[in-house]
């Protein structure tokens, strides 16, 4: 069992690692790395998919809140091809988090990203 777990932290971890992706370049070898080619996104606030169209909504995220880091708030948990884990979105100098969130996402046979579901738990207003 613990190869099935380092799979879906694996997962997770590069999920993060595109999110937290500073710039253009770093950010698209990110994405190809968590996602698969056909790969998705869907929150409450998008609906997309193709690494293009993925980070261009990490991108638009970064634009809204600069100086902030995604980082896991709890144990990853999963089976079969199906993981979830919640998230906040940390202002680096200050340490708020005003955004809080819980992801679901399924994998491939690969273990990249076929689909992520997000849901937003807490949001600043005006965001």
């Amino acid at each position: 069992m613990p190869a099935t777990t380092d799979r879906y932290e694996s997962a997770v971890a590069r999920y993060f690692e595109a999110w937290n992706a500073n710039d253009r370049e770093t950010l698209a070898k990110a994405v190809a790395a968590a996602w698969a080619p056909d790969g998705t996104y869907t929150d409450p606030l998008a609906d997309v998919g193709g690494h293009e169209q993925i980070a261009a909504v990490i991108a638009a995220a970064h634009a809204q809140f600069p100086g902030f880091v995604f980082y896991p708030t709890a144990v990853v948990d999963g089976h079969h091809d199906t993981v979830r884990f919640s998230w906040e979105l940390v202002n680096e100098a200050d340490g708020s988090a005003p955004v809080a969130g819980f992801d679901v996402i399924a994998l491939d046979e690969k273990g990249r990203i076929r689909s992520v579901y997000g849901f937003l738990d807490r949001v600043p207003a005006g965001a």
